[in-house]
């Protein structure tokens, strides 16, 4: 018998265990033992989820919602979380409840931070486009005709391979 990786616990194993004791191979049962873990904390009941966090996991556990956002950019999560529709149909008492259920952010903004809110707000609209990238400067090789772009191309190759020669 080969074993490809080392053994744990008992899952790993399967129903090897079983086969074994059921076609009585006393030397296959006794090496597949020996070759578990003595910790205890190896054990299959003891394993948690490796790839979840503490908090997450006993989020999980507890069935606790996620925690409250402090600032939620809608450039990124488009769909936040707005509770000022409940409160304006349905009272304060319904907008708190809705609020412990399904928490909003405290601050949302788009992408940029308060401070260059502050300062493009002040700025006038080409210099406002600019920093946020929206800004697309026109070049005239878009207004040629394509044959008119590929003859510009030729002779830009032409006078690189000159001054390359």
């Amino acid at each position: 018998m080969q074993i490809e990786s080392t053994l744990v616990n008992e899952l790993q194993i399967g129903s090897r265990l079983n086969v074994a004791i059921e076609h009585n191979r006393r030397g296959e049962f006794g090496l597949l033992l020996a070759m578990l873990s003595v910790d205890a904390r190896d054990m299959a009941q003891f394993q948690l989820e490796n790839d979840v966090d503490s908090t997450q996991k006993l989020r999980n556990k507890f069935a606790l919602p996620q925690p409250q956002l402090l600032v939620d950019d809608i450039s990124v999560h488009p769909n936040t979380i707005d509770n000022a529709i409940v409160f304006q149909q349905c009272g304060a008492r319904q907008f708190q409840l809705q609020q412990a259920l399904t928490p909003e952010a405290l601050v949302i903004r788009g992408s940029q931070s308060d401070a260059m809110v502050e300062v493009l707000s002040n700025c006038d609209y080409l210099t406002k486009n600019k920093a946020i990238n929206a800004y697309q400067q026109h070049t005239p090789i878009e207004d040629m005709h394509f044959l008119d772009q590929l003859s510009t191309q030729r002779k830009i190759s032409n006078t690189l391979s000159l001054q390359l020669a």
